[in-house]
């Protein structure tokens, strides 16, 4: 090993995926030992550290060339010692200059302190919080204030950011590339009008509002005004989910569809108030969409204060039919419980989408409008390769066997589909095409 050139022992770690693998490889002789400390980019530590402080100055001094750290203390207890607090995080900046992305899940111990200290890592690109309840919105600034290169930030479950200026802040640096906000509950639609100008620079968005708290802006007429008089530019979007927000006409998130020129795959789960019109305008303007998954709400999940909801229809569909050629990857879902969808999307809709787009992938869930007809009709889909049915009661044993002769399918998943029973599925177990039954 003493005789190997560095460029072929550096190839040797970089095969090595697992991290188990490349610690048992590094105690071979001292000289892998030394290549694997300066090598080693990425590290993943949590409910190990113990005493956390301590330990993490050990490996930031083993490792000075870390560029991306997790940090995730997911099942800890007490027992296990105390966590990792905002003097870590002094340590972590202080030892390690190559930073471009952090991670801190469930890291409950640090607060805006512990973020002010991040401040300093000017290198810092990627930012991940996950259940982080100390840290507020002022922790935040500061972090953003401090690190100038932040093109990706995720905020999951900070229950105490509720000042909202990091997002202006960000807004006018025109640097944010990835912006995931999930569940923080003092975070509105409405508030996203702050990115001003990095709108245009974003591409993937998701926003998720906590459903317990769905409602709770819906009145912020300052932002609505806001929305309505600013153009929201959204020319590099490739990727947006929205989950349990409100699409109203002129306000909030609606104005975002249909400006994204780009978007290559979008997810609609919950969201109340979406129209046709959406979704025809969004068809004409993506001509890049390749993913699309809708969850409808019924009129059981409908909030009061939404009069005379309308429905999507097939124009919606049609319209991504005519407009869409790439798209590869259709969900439909509908959250009818145990109640039947009285959704406006036919049989007719959903097979034009078939016919004219080269579907590789189909989920239904709830669909009851979807039968042997339509699986007689998926015969001719000569892309389709995996077929995910959830709760699709009109489809029997005669309509399963004819996933035989489907051209291309590989994969098959059925759950609680109540008209099929084992004498369907037994000719199709053992089967030379499918590579994968899932049944449920």
């Amino acid at each position: 090993m003493d005789d190997l050139p560095d460029q072929i022992v550096w190839e040797i770690f970089g095969r090595i995926k697992k991290t188990i693998d490349r610690n048992s490889v590094s105690l071979a002789c001292k000289r892998l030992y030394n290549l694997d400390n300066e090598q080693r980019k990425s590290l993943r530590v949590g409910c190990g550290l113990d005493p956390a402080n301590e330990a993490l100055t050990s490996l930031c001094n083993r490792f000075p060339n870390l560029t991306r750290v997790e940090i995730i203390y997911s099942g800890w207890m007490s027992k296990l010692g105390k966590q990792l607090d905002d003097q870590g995080l002094l340590i972590l900046s202080n030892n390690s200059p190559y930073l471009t992305d952090l991670t801190l899940s469930y890291c409950t111990f640090i607060t805006d302190v512990g973020l002010s200290y991040l401040a300093s890592c000017s290198k810092l690109s990627a930012l991940k919080l996950n259940f982080n309840p100390r840290i507020s919105g002022c922790g935040i600034l500061s972090l953003v204030v401090g690190c100038k290169n932040l093109r990706i930030l995720h905020l999951i479950r900070c229950l105490n950011v509720s000042s909202v200026e990091w997002l202006e802040y960000l807004g006018k640096l025109e640097i944010l590339e990835d912006l995931s906000i999930k569940n923080c509950r003092a975070i509105g639609e409405g508030d996203l009008i702050k990115l001003g100008p990095s709108w245009r620079k974003l591409r993937q968005l998701q926003f998720e509002v906590d459903a317990n708290y769905r409602y709770m802006k819906v009145y912020d007429r300052l932002a609505v005004d806001r929305w309505q008089k600013q153009w929201v530019p959204c020319e590099s979007m490739q990727e947006l989910s929205l989950v349990n927000c409100i699409i109203s006409p002129g306000r909030g998130l609606a104005c975002v569809l249909g400006k994204c020129k780009n978007l290559e795959k979008i997810h609609l789960d919950m969201c109340v108030g979406v129209r046709d019109s959406d979704i025809i305008g969004l068809a004409r303007n993506s001509s890049n969409l390749r993913s699309i998954s809708l969850r409808v709400p019924s009129d059981f999940s409908l909030p009061l204060l939404v009069n005379n909801p309308l429905r999507l229809t097939d124009e919606s569909l049609e319209a991504l039919a005519q407009n869409c050629s790439r798209l590869e990857s259709v969900r439909l879902s509908f959250s009818d419980g145990e109640f039947p969808s009285f959704s406006s999307f036919t049989l007719n809709g959903i097979l034009t989408l078939i016919k004219m787009c080269p579907i590789r992938e189909l989920a239904l869930d709830h669909v009851y409008s979807f039968n042997d007809v339509g699986m007689e009709a998926l015969c001719s889909a000569q892309y389709l390769q995996t077929l995910e049915l959830v709760r699709c009661q009109e489809i029997s044993d005669e309509g399963l066997q004819l996933v035989s002769q489907f051209p291309q399918l590989c994969v098959l998943r059925l759950n609680k589909c109540l008209g099929v029973t084992d004498d369907g599925l037994k000719p199709l177990v053992g089967s030379y095409k499918l590579e994968l039954i899932g049944c449920g």
